[in-house]
């Protein structure tokens, strides 16, 4: 059976293929129409989906919405009625976008698709337990879903036992983790839904000092559950801030987007993140209370605070733990295609010790070197079996490499196919590629990519990490061996790479370490600040030449410019 996932209308639209339970293809809009966290309506992904598994429209035989669209309505009238006129913006925005877009996806699958489908809406956080229990190593498994909301819940708890998912508990809007992060996202001037990384990497450089201040904004209890205290918030009837003044008096001015950082915001963020993470962990800690179960699935947005992670791995008392890669709305259009496909089978789930997220498009050779030839590109064509070596040298002479391989990834970490990478034992790399390339916040850390087998000599880390996840501490003996992403509180969003999932890959960085003695490198997206990761030839081709990348390798061609 050919199940369709679609997620769209609020970020990150998204479409999934799944075929008789497994997850085949999967890739975000934004990636074909290069408008970063596109939320409109994915027909370009639903065509690559389709397209990738060689369907034709007589093939496709349901899609699944990712939420219920009437209940989500529902929610937002509810919440916003007690507010009167303060409100009539956001309940005309909600009406707009229900009626105009979310009443019309079951119309809008069919057109794309080419045919009369079955189209099914599913709950928002099934579609995020599903996303992950259902591509986990576990047959039985704690699940927890944290994000902004979906339809009413802001929070979910769940128990995976092979094709079953059961909820035991909810936490409802307008109570919410990611809503919380948000709010203090938007305070500290960075943007919704796109910044909140920026808040997570800015934290470490800060001091919680304004604990008591950021404390009086969320509250915790023993069973997990938590309550944002409205009278700091106007989400619930505002839909051009997040904020009430009463923040403000709280905490001191708002910062200003591009306005300069002071130690007063690296100090609030420290207190927001760290009462962030309090909040998880004694929800993950219930949560192991409750079910006595040893593993842990996650997934929603607010999942991707990989420095929460870390502490909940350690601290929340379950043996193992394993996170949706793409764990914001992009990835419910995997969950509520496979929620659909074992809902009407008796077959059990495989548990994967090894996902693959790298679920989008890949280009041959053939495509690839027409590109450059429309590009009128200086490239060599390398012999197979020396990409890897090549790339390394270049690598370790400190040039800095864009790396186009395979099939692209799905979620918003790059990788090892659609990667960017550096010599991680310069220092000074960091600021380069910042400044050079990147184009960012010069506190943002960049990742380092490690073969599994060297992960624990270098990360305090157990077990493996291959979708940059999690964000352990360096092991004290190797933070001057690797400074460039080393973060300025000693830890490292670590990838561990797979010679099972990307044999180049993994090859590369072996090949980096004997030369260099160091088997890690720089792991960062292959894109520029406020663009999508490039999907194509083309596009990788464009931000090649309009930044300071040194080389292109993209299969086996090595692209290079004038010096």
């Amino acid at each position: 059976m050919n199940i369709l996932g679609v997620s769209c209308y609020y970020h990150d639209s998204a479409a999934a293929l799944v075929s008789d339970g497994k997850v085949i293809a999967a890739a975000e809009e934004e990636r074909f129409t290069r408008r970063k966290h596109d939320s409109g309506f994915p027909k370009n992904a639903i065509r690559f989906c389709i397209d990738h598994a060689g369907l034709s429209a007589a093939d496709v035989d349901l899609a699944v919405f990712y939420e219920k669209p009437l209940k989500k309505l529902e929610r937002a009238l509810v919440n916003a009625r007690p507010h009167g006129d303060r409100a009539a913006q956001l309940i005309d925005w909600h009406l707009s976008n229900f009626v105009h877009r979310e009443s019309r996806v079951a119309e809008d699958i069919r057109a794309v698709v080419g045919r009369d489908i079955p189209v099914e809406f599913c709950e928002h956080h099934l579609a995020h337990a599903a996303s992950v229990f259902y591509v986990s190593p576990y047959q039985e498994a704690a699940i927890v879903t944290v994000d902004g909301v979906g339809e009413w819940a802001t929070t979910g708890q769940f128990i995976g036992r092979s094709n079953e998912i059961e909820q035991i508990r909810e936490i409802r809007y307008p109570n919410s983790l990611g809503l919380f992060y948000a709010m203090m996202t938007a305070y500290l001037g960075f943007e919704v839904n796109e910044g909140e990384y920026k808040v997570m990497g800015l934290a470490s450089y800060g001091k919680p000092t304004f604990d008591d201040q950021v404390g009086q904004l969320l509250s915790l209890f023993d069973d997990g559950s938590f309550r944002n205290t409205p009278e700091y918030c106007c989400y619930t009837y505002d839909d051009q801030r997040m904020f009430t003044d009463k923040l403000v008096q709280l905490l001191g001015p708002a910062r200003q987007a591009g306005e300069q950082i002071t130690e007063r915001h690296t100090n609030i963020a420290a207190s927001m993140q760290k009462l962030c993470e309090a909040a998880l962990v004694n929800l993950a800690k219930a949560t192991h209370r409750e079910t006595g179960l040893s593993n842990l699935c996650m997934a929603g947005g607010v999942a991707h605070n990989v420095v929460a992670n870390s502490r909940i791995l350690n601290e929340s008392g379950f043996g193992n733990m394993f996170v949706q890669p793409a764990s914001s709305d992009s990835g419910c259009s995997v969950g509520a295609a496979l929620y659909a496909h074992f809902r009407r089978t008796n077959g059990t789930p495989a548990p994967l010790t090894d996902y693959d997220t790298c679920l989008g498009p890949s280009f041959t050779n053939a495509q690839i070197e027409e590109a450059l030839g429309r590009f009128g590109a200086e490239f060599e064509r390398v012999d197979p079996g020396q990409v890897a070596a090549r790339t390394a040298d270049l690598v370790h002479r400190d040039f800095v490499v864009g790396w186009f391989q395979g099939r692209m990834e799905f979620g918003p970490r790059a990788l090892g196919c659609r990667s960017i990478l550096g010599n991680a034992c310069n220092a000074e790399m960091k600021d380069i590629l910042n400044a050079r390339i990147k184009f960012r916040e010069e506190f943002r850390p960049f990742a380092p990519a490690v073969i599994e087998e060297a992960s624990e000599d270098y990360f305090e880390h157990r077990g493996k990490s291959p979708y940059m996840l999690f964000c352990p501490q360096v092991k004290a003996s190797k933070k001057s061996v690797i400074p460039a992403v080393t973060h300025v509180d000693g830890t490292a969003r670590v990838q561990t790479v797979s010679k099972k999932l990307n044999p180049r890959f993994h090859e590369m960085i072996t090949e980096f370490g004997k030369l260099s003695g160091v088997p890690v490198v720089i792991n960062t997206s292959f894109n520029v600040k406020g663009e999508p990761i490039v999907c194509t030839p083309d596009d990788a081709l464009k931000c090649f030449y309009g930044t300071e990348i040194d080389f292109l390798v993209m299969g086996d061609f090595i692209v290079s410019k004038p010096f």
